[in-house]
């Protein structure tokens, strides 16, 4: 009986063990994967589905040496912490295949094999409770080599949604306040303080996510949150934008074009608009299209180019922090590639990017010594910049052993008020 009990625990400490290292070994997608995209639209690419929808997550290899990728599926809570379910309580079938769906560019300079992932397939044939997943994708050596977030909705409950103005007149000129109500027909909440949770995005980046926010009160089953400081977000400015669907010549916001190994698409110089008055500037939140002027299927003939960006900041930038191209084109990751240089001779910074032909959205995001963004430091804060809104409410029922996905809410703030 001793030795079944110490077996029984060494297989629960491996099993929690590795749910653990799930989460330490995320890291930022390596410099040869490229466009990772799921089956969403371009004006908003927050991939949060209802179960049983189909989900389609594919990403380009630039190596482009038809390599052997395998994926794995995992379950979250709330917060993207590990939930206790055990595999087979979320999944029908089996993960840890390898995706044979791929496909190698043609007529195209720069290799590689795109590959493509959908769910439910003849090994994964479903995904059966809501809340939020991870697909993580793994080499030929069982190396994590990136991982995507996704959500699965059960639609049990209505999330009403208002976007304000600052109450706090330090903010006033410079945040957007988020304003909901959760209320459910089905689900009757009980203790909502410790079991209903929310989570809320701002445009694309669920890096921006906000947690731990509770109901201020309630009116019968309707929970309300009408806070200030805790649900608020800089208000930033709107998305820069290029498009290089037709890479032999200069396109929106693309000031050259030259071919060497490969094509190099030159960018005019952008400034710092921390000290700007606002100016609007149509955008989609921070996302891309793949697009082509005359390619009839872009997944492996669009052509992929080093696009050059330059900066000039107009006033000396603090000491020791640096300077990010940011955008959905590569999940809102700080990566090395797109860590912009300083360069004495021109007294800009600059990066270049391998981008595959499109429409895409980017901003300058400035990191501190210490790692920490600063807000707004090279785009500035406008209460006016129209950025959308997401809210998720979860549910775990008493004795429940994971967090339900039971709302979303969506806002904008087009229709700001104060």
């Amino acid at each position: 009986m001793k030795s079944y009990f110490l077996v029984l625990i060494t297989i629960l400490s491996g099993y929690f063990f590795a749910k653990a290292q799930e989460l330490a070994d995320l890291v930022n997608d390596p410099d040869y994967i490229k466009t990772v995209t799921f089956n969403k639209p371009p004006q908003n690419m927050l991939p949060i589905y209802n179960l049983g929808d189909r989900i389609v997550m594919s990403f380009d290899d630039v190596i482009g040496d038809e390599a052997n990728y395998y994926y794995q599926i995992e379950h979250y809570d709330y917060d993207w912490t590990s939930s206790a379910l055990f595999k087979n309580e979320f999944l029908e079938g089996v993960d840890d295949r390898r995706i044979l769906n791929y496909r190698n560019s043609f007529t195209t300079l720069q290799s590689y094999s795109h590959y493509e992932i959908a769910i439910p397939n003849q090994f994964t044939t479903g995904l059966t409770v809501s809340g939020n997943y991870m697909i993580h994708i793994y080499n030929n050596d069982r190396e994590l080599v990136f991982s995507r977030k996704f959500m699965l909705l059960d639609n049990q409950a209505t999330v009403g949604v208002a976007v304000k103005r600052a109450r706090d007149l330090k903010f006033v000129q410079t945040q957007q306040r988020v304003e909901f109500n959760i209320d459910s027909q089905n689900i009757n909440f009980i203790n909502p303080n410790a079991n209903l949770k929310v989570a809320i995005f701002q445009n694309s980046d669920l890096n921006s996510g906000i947690y731990g926010i509770k109901p201020q009160f309630n009116i019968g089953n309707n929970q309300v949150y009408k806070y200030d400081g805790p649900t608020s977000f800089w208000a930033g400015n709107e998305y820069l934008n290029f498009e290089n669907r037709d890479f032999r010549a200069p396109n929106v916001n693309i000031d050259y074009v030259r071919l060497d190994e490969l094509y190099n698409s030159y960018l005019f110089v952008d400034q710092s608009r921390a000290f700007r008055e606002y100016t609007y500037n149509p955008d989609i939140n921070g996302n891309f299209l793949v697009t082509t002027t005359t390619n009839e299927d872009n997944a492996v003939q669009a052509e992929y180019l080093n696009v050059h960006f330059k900066l000039d900041p107009v006033v000396d930038l603090p000491k020791n922090s640096s300077v990010f191209i940011t955008g959905n084109y590569n999940g809102f990751q700080y990566q090395d590639e797109n860590l912009m240089r300083f360069n004495p001779v021109t007294k800009l910074y600059e990066a270049t990017i391998l981008l595959k032909q499109g429409f895409y959205n980017y901003r300058y995001t400035l990191i501190d010594a210490n790692g920490i963004e600063i807000p707004g430091a090279i785009t500035g804060n406008n209460w006016q910049t129209e950025n959308a809104y997401t809210i998720l409410a979860y549910y775990r029922e008493p004795g429940g052993r994971y967090d339900r996905l039971i709302g979303i809410g969506e806002g904008n703030s087009a229709k700001i008020t104060n």
